[in-house]
């Protein structure tokens, strides 16, 4: 569990919201988008400065699964977005060989140079002349990028061995709508916290991580992409069948315990990990609880924990005929439910923060029952 806050603490500190490691694809384009969307629906974002932020993402995510190098690539393509005080952040990465840095690097260059109004007439040029771009000129989908936002685009590469390279492309926009870019005599972009990222899932083998309040609208898109996602794998239908429903359980667990954004943002945002390492997938949350429920709440796991798989069956039915109109769906029939289709234990740790709020996390894991 020191991982999982360590994880955490990355997330909170860099202000990340959603890391997603994997091939993109046009099927799961959607899904990675309206995270976006319903995240933002309660921020000070006009239509204006939506429209062009979700054009910018589009863009971006057709850039990666357009030009990420070689199959064996792929799955290291990472989709980053980040909250900060003056808009959001998205960011890629893709694998490219390292022969091709110079050139892209000089079309990065030629759009940062352009001025707004010169974007759009050289945009303009473009689709008019199919040669343009290869006479030197930047190439037609960093134009658009560049032209949604009217601004200029941070980018890296770090190298991983002496024959690929990790592009990093970054783009922050304000809630007009309008990118805001580093210039003057602060910092340059540097891509490396996000190829530590990409290095740090890929290790413990992770694809999907989401910080933030989980509002209903919020869970049913984590639910969406991860349907998205698992229709994408090459695993038995009903291994995927038991992850989408235990996910569903364990993301209204994680919303029953929420104390409110403003003690999350305070102490500790709720978090969403899942992670497939062969055939077994692992899903965890975690999430601030008062301390006043954390007794009651580890009596609940401790007793689901002692059945084996009969005993969960008995346990599932008798709590089922005792549930009500007015039961609350995500007690103990949400557990029961959760340990008995999983077949594991449910790992969970309390850590106590301060005198109100102590930390939940729980893990379960799901295995392929036909190996």
């Amino acid at each position: 569990m020191d991982f999982i806050r360590s994880i955490r603490d990355k997330m909170m500190k860099e202000r990340l919201m959603f890391v997603y490691r994997g091939v993109v694809t046009n099927e799961n384009s959607i899904p990675l988008l309206m995270l976006l969307e319903k995240e933002m629906e309660n921020s000070e974002f006009g239509f204006v400065g939506r429209k062009r932020l979700f054009m910018f993402v589009l863009e971006s995510l057709q850039n990666v699964s357009r030009h990420t190098n070689k199959i064996q690539h792929a799955s290291m393509s990472l989709v980053v977005y980040s909250k900060k005080p003056h808009g959001y952040t998205v960011t890629t990465g893709n694998v490219l060989p390292t022969s091709s840095i110079n050139d892209l690097k000089i079309r990065l260059d030629e759009v940062n140079n352009l001025e707004t109004k010169e974007i759009r007439n050289v945009y303009r040029q473009m689709l008019s002349t199919a040669e343009f771009s290869n006479k030197g000129g930047a190439g037609l989908g960093l134009i658009e990028m560049a032209k949604k936002t009217g601004n200029k685009l941070d980018y890296d590469f770090v190298p991983l061995d002496e024959e690929y390279s990790y592009f990093i492309l970054s783009k922050t926009v304000d809630s007009g709508g309008v990118g805001v870019h580093v210039r003057g005599k602060e910092k340059p972009f540097q891509g490396k916290n996000i190829s530590q990222l990409e290095r740090l899932m890929a290790e413990n083998n992770i694809y999907l991580i989401w910080s933030g309040h989980i509002s209903p609208d919020v869970g049913k898109e984590v639910i969406s992409f991860t349907e998205t996602k698992l229709a994408e794998e090459d695993i038995e239908a009903n291994l995927k069948k038991r992850v989408f429903s235990i996910l569903v359980e364990i993301l209204e667990n994680l919303a029953k315990y929420s104390p409110g954004i403003e003690p999350e943002e305070k102490f500790g945002m709720p978090i969403a990990i899942i992670s497939l390492e062969g055939k077994v997938y692992s899903l965890t949350t975690g999430n601030l609880i008062l301390n006043t429920e954390v007794d009651h709440l580890k009596e609940k796991l401790d007793n689901v924990n002692k059945y084996d798989k009969i005993g969960l069956k008995e346990l599932f039915r008798k709590s089922l005929s005792g549930q009500t109109i007015s039961t609350d769906s995500t007690g103990n029939m949400g557990l029961i439910d959760m340990a008995r289709k999983s077949g594991s234990k449910l790992v969970y740790q309390f850590e106590q923060l301060n005198d109100l709020y102590s930390y939940y996390t729980l893990t379960v894991k799901v295995e392929d029952r036909t190996v």
